[in-house]
C-alpha cells in the first residue's frame, strides 16, 4: 500500500483468508490491513495504529472458544484505549456479552456477508472520530487550565481536569504534594469553580499556629473562656459557613485537635472553646499536606479514622522537577509579573539562564522558583537575567531541542531496548516496535548495532 494513502486504517483480525480478501474489496473506502492471529494483530496495531479493529473472537489455537479473541481484545485496548473494536463471533451470545463488557463497541454474529459488516464499521469509525473531537474540545486552551495555574505538563493537566470534576462535588478533598507545588492554588480553584464561589474561602495553616491557639482559631471561643477572651469570637470554621474551609498542612494537627476535627467532619457541628451550645455549619472542607498521612497513621502520628475521613478523594500533585517544560514557562511568567511591579518591563531571561532553570532540581518547587526569579528581577544589573542573578550555576550543557537529533536519539534507545528484550530476535523486535523487518535492519545499520 502506498505510503501516501491517507484513508482511515481498518484492521481485520480473522484467520479466514477468503473473508479478508472479500472485506478488502468491499470496504475499499478504508485502508484494510489484516492479521490471522493474536500475535499478528498486536504487531499490526503497533505498526499501523488503526482507528477501528474488526476482531474475530474465534482465533487459533482456540478457534472453538472466544478465549483467544478476548485476550486479543484486552491487549489491543491496553495498547490504545481509543481504538474501537467490532467483535465477530460464531460462539453465540456469551462471547458477545463478554466482548462488550471488556470494551468492544459492537458485536456481529458469524457468518455474515462482507457487505453486512460495512454499517457496523462505519459506526465504529464515527465513534472514533467523535471521541477525537471531544478530546480536542476538552484540551485546555493556552497554558492556564485553572484560575491561577500555569502549566503545559500532561501530568498537571490531568490534575487540573480532576480538580474541575471535583469542584462540582461536596466530598472532602485531600491535596497531597511537596511544599511549594501549588496546593493552595488548586484549593482556591476548587472553590472558584464550585457552586460555593459566591461565599468565602477561608484558609488556615495548621503548622503555622501554636498548638495552644490553634483550637481557638479553628472553632472560635466564648467570652471569658480564657485570659484575654474579652468577647465571643467566631473561628475559621464558622467564618467559612456556606463556603470552603482550606486546612493547609493538616498532617501537623496535634492529637487532641485531630479528635475534635474528626467529630466535626462526622457531625458538621462544633462547640466553641468555653461554650456549651453546638453550632451547625455548611462547609466544604479541602485539606493539604506534604506528609504521607497513611504512613503517619500506621506509625501512630495521625488518626487512621481521620485520614480516611479526609481522604474521600485524594489529588496527588507532581513536583516541579517532574513537570516537563513548566519551570521555564513559570520563570518567564514571573519575570513579566515582577518586572512590571518593579518598573523593569524590558527585563528578559538569557538562554543560559533558561538552561540553568531547566537543569535545577527545585526542591522548593514553584515557591522556590518564584522567590529566585523575584530576587533576580530586583538585583539584575543588565536587561537580561543571567544564571548568577538567579543564584544558579551555569548549565553544564544545553539539552538539544533539534527535532531530528531528538528523534534519532529516541529511535536508537527504542531499538536497543527492543533488541534486548527479545534477545536479538529481529522479527520479534520489529513486531514490538511496529515496523517491518527491512526498516529495523536499516535502523540497526544506521546506529551501528548490527
Amino acid at each position: 500500500m502506498s505510503e501516501a494513502d491517507d484513508r482511515p486504517v481498518l484492521l481485520v483480525v480473522d484467520d479466514d483468508l477468503g473473508l479478508q480478501k472479500r472485506v478488502r474489496g468491499t470496504l475499499d473506502r478504508y485502508r484494510v490491513v489484516c492479521a490471522d492471529s493474536r500475535e499478528a494483530a498486536i504487531a499490526q496495531v503497533r505498526r499501523h495504529e488503526p482507528s477501528v479493529v474488526a476482531l474475530d473472537l474465534g482465533l487459533p489455537p482456540e478457534a472453538d472458544t472466544p478465549a483467544e479473541g478476548l485476550r486479543a481484545l484486552d491487549e489491543i485496548l491496553a495498547i490504545s484505549p481509543a481504538i474501537r473494536v467490532v467483535a465477530l463471533t460464531a460462539q453465540g451470545g456469551s462471547g458477545a456479552v463478554r466482548a462488550l463488557g471488556q470494551g468492544a463497541c459492537d458485536c456481529l454474529p458469524k457468518p455474515f456477508e462482507p457487505e453486512g459488516l460495512g454499517p457496523a464499521i462505519d459506526r465504529a469509525f464515527r465513534l472514533a472520530e467523535l471521541e477525537q473531537q471531544r478530546r480536542r474540545i476538552e484540551m485546555p486552551r493556552g497554558a492556564r487550565p485553572l484560575p491561577g495555574l500555569l502549566t503545559r505538563d500532561p501530568g498537571m493537566l490531568r490534575v487540573a481536569r480532576q480538580v474541575e470534576r471535583l469542584a462540582q462535588a461536596t466530598a472532602t478533598v485531600l491535596l497531597q504534594g511537596e511544599s511549594g507545588t501549588g496546593k493552595e492554588v488548586l484549593a482556591r480553584a476548587l472553590h472558584t469553580l464550585s457552586p460555593r464561589t459566591a461565599r468565602r474561602f477561608v484558609a488556615i495553616n495548621c503548622a503555622a499556629i501554636p498548638d495552644a491557639l490553634l483550637e481557638a482559631e479553628l472553632f472560635g471561643y466564648e467570652k471569658g473562656a480564657f485570659t484575654g477572651a474579652a468577647r465571643t469570637t467566631p473561628g475559621r470554621i464558622e467564618t467559612a459557613d456556606g463556603g470552603t474551609l482550606f486546612l493547609d498542612e493538616v498532617g501537623d494537627l496535634p492529637a487532641p485537635l485531630q479528635a475534635k476535627l474528626l467529630r466535626f467532619l462526622q457531625e458538621r457541628t462544633f462547640v466553641r472553646v468555653g461554650g456549651r451550645d453546638e453550632i451547625a455549619v455548611d462547609v466544604r472542607v479541602v485539606c493539604a499536606t506534604h506528609r504521607n498521612l497513611l504512613e503517619r497513621s500506621r506509625e501512630g502520628g495521625f488518626r487512621e479514622d481521620l485520614f480516611y475521613r479526609l481522604a474521600e478523594t485524594v489529588v496527588a500533585i507532581p513536583p516541579l522537577r517532574e513537570r516537563a517544560g513548566d519551570a521555564a514557562l513559570l520563570a518567564h511568567d514571573f519575570v513579566a509579573r515582577f518586572g512590571a511591579a518593579h518598573g523593569r518591563e524590558r527585563l528578559t531571561l538569557r538562554a543560559d539562564a533558561i538552561d540553568a532553570i531547566e537543569q535545577h532540581r527545585w526542591p522548593g518547587n514553584v515557591r522556590e522558583l518564584e522567590n529566585c526569579v523575584k530576587r533576580a528581577v530586583i538585583l539584575a544589573e543588565d536587561v537580561a537575567i543571567e544564571p548568577a542573578d538567579l543564584g544558579l550555576q551555569a548549565a553544564r550543557e544545553s539539552e538539544s531541542l533539534n527535532l531530528r537529533q531528538v528523534r534519532e536519539h529516541a529511535e536508537r534507545l527504542a531499538v536497543v531496548r527492543a533488541m534486548g528484550r527479545v534477545d536479538g530476535n529481529v522479527a520479534r523486535a520489529a513486531d514490538m516496535l511496529g515496523v517491518s523487518r527491512p526498516t529495523l535492519y536499516d535502523l540497526l545499520n544506521r546506529f551501528g548495532l548490527r
